[in-house]
């Protein structure tokens, strides 16, 4: 029996999923290919190829640089990878091997996907729907407070009334943020009203000695999962062709800043982020806003029709 056979079997044994486990098995197949034409044996068969013993880390590493240049997922290679790690593992228990040359290589780092925002119009679209209840009138002062303070849900759904709403009449929420952090958030124009609408009816609606300043139906607090809700319930009066949540508020204030003013740092102390590296990933997205429009708008970019 070939010793990638024994290995999967092995890891049958473990109840391993059979998605892994064939996973695993094409994996490294692919890399026996590699190390074959690597060695000049480009007729050898990779699917017969038993001499792991003879694999060592320079071998490995040339096989994440070209699977890298041919433009392989990070989260790909990290499996692949991981699959010559458990593998030589399982020799090493078999003494087959006496060190095992996967164990020091690590894949590349995965980029971060960016974040989701919404475009100015359809930002609009979504406040400016009628109000027709007191929920309605509490969910406009909340998703006005998101997007003109770039508030995190959970920093919206903490908020109280003191010390949250201390500086409002000078246009701040005092938030407590990641890290336990206090940082004073701007409120715009239509936030502020929106929340003086919402402050005017709230005690009708809160419980006695409720000290957030946005409640449910019982009176207390309400959730992230309930503004969820109530979004979600938004985006469909609206008409909105895509999937919302409240970090996309977040993510549409910073990028919409970021498009008119080019403070980065602003932005960054605007979000309460730790560093600017974090703030950093909104220049990408105004980048692709200006990409977007240049292909759109220069005579000499538009595409032939």
């Amino acid at each position: 029996m070939l010793l990638r056979e024994a290995f999967l079997r092995e890891l049958k044994l473990q109840n391993r999923s059979q998605h892994t486990i064939d996973s695993y098995q094409r994996d490294l197949i692919a890399f026996a290919g590699f190390y074959l034409q690597r060695g000049g044996d480009e007729r050898g068969n990779a699917e017969a190829f038993d001499q792991w013993s003879d694999v060592d880390a320079a071998a490995i590493r040339d096989f994440v640089a070209e699977r890298m240049t041919q433009g392989i997922s990070a989260r790909t290679l990290s499996r692949q990878l991981s699959a010559l790690r458990s593998l030589f593992d399982f020799l090493l228990e078999m003494e087959r091997i006496s060190l095992n040359p996967a164990r020091g290589i690590r894949a590349p780092k995965q980029p971060k996907p960016l974040p989701k925002s919404l475009d100015v119009d359809w930002t609009q679209q979504l406040l400016d729907q009628p109000l027709r209840g007191w929920m309605d009138v509490r969910d406009q002062a909340i998703f006005e407070l998101l997007y003109s303070a770039g508030l995190r849900v959970a920093e919206c759904a903490e908020l109280d009334l003191k010390p949250g709403l201390a500086e409002l009449g000078d246009g701040w929420v005092r938030v407590l943020g990641k890290g336990q952090k206090v940082r004073l958030a701007p409120v715009g124009s239509k936030a502020l009203l929106a929340l003086k609408n919402w402050l005017d009816i709230r005690q009708e609606h809160a419980a006695e000695n409720e000290a957030a300043v946005f409640v449910g139906r019982g009176g207390k607090r309400l959730g992230i999962r309930s503004i969820q809700q109530r979004l979600d319930r938004r985006a469909l009066m609206a008409g909105l062709p895509t999937k919302m949540s409240p970090h996309r508020f977040r993510h549409a204030c910073a990028t919409h800043v970021l498009e008119s003013s080019g403070d980065l740092r602003g932005v960054q102390e605007m979000l309460g982020h730790a560093n600017l590296s974090t703030t950093q990933i909104y220049t990408k997205l105004d980048m692709q806003h200006l990409a977007k429009v240049y292909d759109q708008a220069h005579p000499r970019a538009k595409k032939p029709r």
